[in-house]
C-alpha cells in the first residue's frame, strides 16, 4: 500500500511539473514571438520535471537508508529494561522480528506477551506519522522546487542544455552499473577462483582428465581429482553440435522470411518460430529424454551404431531446436534494416536475387547475424536442463559424442547443491569453472569481432 502511495505521489508531482512547465514555456514563445527563445517548450516542461522529482527521490532515498535503524530504534525503546537486558543479541533480533510482524499484522508462534502487544501498537502508529511525514516533506520540498524551477523559465533560459546534461549524466550512471556489474561478477568469481587454486594445482585443473570430486573431510587432505578437460569436452561437443543445428537452419529461415516469403506468409511463420523461444528449457529437456534420445538410439540400432539415449547428441539436437529463434529472429531484423538501394542497385546492374543476397545482404548484415551467432552459441554454452536430463551427467572424458557426457553447467550445480559452507574445493570448484565459462565467452566475442571486421562490407 505504502509503495502505490509513493508511486501516485511521484505520477502526480511528474505530471503537474510538466504541464506547468510546458504551459509557460509555451506561453512564452507566444508572447515573445519577436524574440529569440532559446529552447522549446518541451525542454522547460522536463526541466522543471527535473527540478521537481530530485528533491522527492532524495527524500525517499534518505527515508530508505535510515528508516529502518530509526524503526529499529524505536522498536527497542518500547521494550521493557528488565526484557531487554536478559535478552541475547539473537534474543534481540527475534523480539524485533515479532514485534514488527504484529505491526504489520501478521501472524506469529507461541503466546503474544503483553509488552509485545503494545510495542506493536505504538509501532504501527509511529509508522504511519512518518510515513506520512515523509510523504509531506516529499511533497513540500518538491511543490518548492516547482515553483523555483518555474520562476526561472525566461526567453534566454538554456532549457535545452540542462535537460541535455542531466540525461547525459544519467546514461554514463547507467553505462557505469553495466560495466561496474560486470567488473564485480570478475572479481568475485576471480577471488573465490583463487582460493580454490589454493587447495588444487592450477595444471591439474586445466590439464587434468579426470573428474572425480572427493566430499570427504578436509583433514584427510582427500580432495579428490578436478580435471576440467572432461567438461570441457562435453560443454564444447554440445556446443557445436547445437550450433551445427541452428546456425543454418536458424539463417536459411532468416533469408526466406525476410526475401521469399509473402506477407501473409511471414505473419504465420515468424511467430510460430518464436514460439520456440518461449517454451521453458525443462520442456526440452523432457523432449530430449522421452523423445529424441530414445529415436537417436533406435536409429543407430537400424545403421549398426551405437548410439547411447543419453548423450551430447541427444543434448545438441534439442539444444540447437531451441536456439533457432534467437538466430533466426535477430538475422531477420538485421537483414531487413539493410537499405532498400543497396538491393535495387544490385538488381539494376543485373544481378539475381540469390546473388544479391550473397553479395549485398549478407555482407551487409554480418556484424548483426554475427552478433546473433553469438547470443545463440552462449546460451548453448550456458545452458543447463537441457544438459541434465538429455547428456547423461557422466564426466568422463570423450572422443565421440554418441556416449554419455557432462558440462561445466552441470557441474556447476551438482558441486552447489546441498549445505555449502565454501571453506574447501568442493564447493569453490564452481567459481573456478564459472571463470573458465566466462573467459570462453570472451574469446568468442574476440573471434566474432574479428570476423565482423575481417569480412565486413562498408558503405558511404
Amino acid at each position: 500500500m505504502n509503495s502505490m502511495i509513493i508511486a501516485g505521489l511521484l505520477l502526480v508531482l511528474l505530471g503537474l511539473s510538466y504541464q506547468t512547465g510546458w504551459s509557460k514555456g509555451r506561453g512564452l514563445s507566444a508572447a515573445n514571438s519577436g524574440v529569440n527563445v532559446h529552447s522549446r517548450p518541451q525542454y522547460h516542461a522536463a526541466r522543471v520535471a527535473i527540478w521537481t522529482l530530485v528533491p522527492a527521490l532524495v527524500i525517499l532515498a534518505l527515508w530508505m537508508a535510515f528508516g529502518p535503524g530509526i524503526t529499529r530504534g524505536y522498536i527497542v525503546s518500547q521494550i521493557p529494561v528488565d526484557i531487554l537486558t536478559a535478552l541475547d543479541q539473537g534474543g534481540l533480533t527475534a523480539t524485533i522480528q515479532r514485534i514488527g510482524a504484529l505491526a504489520s499484522g501478521y501472524g506469529v508462534a507461541g503466546e503474544i506477551q503483553p509488552f509485545e502487544q503494545s510495542a506493536a501498537d505504538a509501532l504501527r502508529n509511529f509508522q504511519t506519522i512518518t510515513f506520512l511525514a515523509m510523504i509531506a516533506a516529499a511533497a513540500g520540498l518538491a511543490i518548492l522546487a516547482l515553483l523555483y524551477a518555474r520562476s526561472r523559465i525566461s526567453p534566454r533560459l538554456r532549457a535545452r542544455n540542462d535537460v541535455e546534461v542531466v540525461i547525459t549524466t544519467l546514461l554514463i550512471f547507467c553505462s557505469a552499473v553495466a560495466i561496474m556489474t560486470t567488473i564485480g561478477i570478475v572479481l568475485s568469481l576471480a577471488s573465490e577462483a583463487l582460493r580454490f587454486f589454493s587447495f588444487i594445482n592450477p595444471v591439474d585443473f586445466f590439464f587434468g582428465t579426470v573428474w572425480n570430486p572427493s566430499f570427504s573431510t578436509t583433514a584427510t587432505q582427500d580432495y579428490g581429482d578436478y580435471g576440467l578437460l572432461p567438461l570441457l569436452t562435453g560443454t564444447l561437443w554440445v556446443a557445436a553440435i547445437a550450433s551445427l543445428v541452428a546456425v543454418p537452419i536458424g539463417l536459411m529461415t532468416a533469408i526466406y522470411l525476410s526475401q521469399y516469403a509473402p506477407r501473409r506468409v511471414r505473419a504465420v511463420i515468424k511467430p510460430v518460430i518464436e514460439i520456440l523461444a518461449g517454451i521453458p528449457t525443462i520442456v526440452y529437456g523432457f523432449f530430449a529424454l522421452v523423445t529424441v534420445g530414445p529415436f537417436l538410439a533406435g536409429v543407430g540400432n537400424v545403421i549398426g551404431v551405437d548410439i547411447s539415449a543419453t548423450s551430447a547428441l541427444t543434448a545438441g539436437l534439442v539444444m540447437g531446436i531451441m536456439i533457432i529463434p534467437f538466430i533466426s529472429s535477430l538475422s531477420d531484423d538485421i537483414l531487413n534494416q539493410v537499405p532498400l538501394a543497396m538491393r535495387d542497385g544490385s538488381y539494376g546492374l543485373g544481378a539475381t536475387q540469390s546473388e544479391t543476397i550473397r553479395n549485398v545482404l549478407l555482407p551487409a548484415a554480418l556484424p548483426g547475424i554475427v552478433g546473433a551467432f553469438l547470443l545463440a552459441v552462449s546460451r548453448a554454452i550456458g545452458e543447463t536442463m537441457i544438459v541434465v536430463l538429455a547428456a547423461g551427467n557422466s564426466p568422463v572424458l570423450r572422443g565421440t559424442p554418441l556416449e554419455p557426457i557432462s558440462t561445466i553447467t552441470v557441474s556447476i550445480v551438482n558441486q552447489l547443491t546441498g549445505d555449502s559452507d565454501f571453506a574447501g574445493p568442493q564447493s569453490l570448484v564452481a567459481f573456478a569453472l564459472g571463470l573458465t565459462l566466462f573467459v570462453i565467452t570472451l574469446l568468442l566475442n574476440i573471434v566474432a569481432l574479428y570476423i565482423v571486421r575481417r569480412f565486413r562490407e562498408q558503405y558511404e
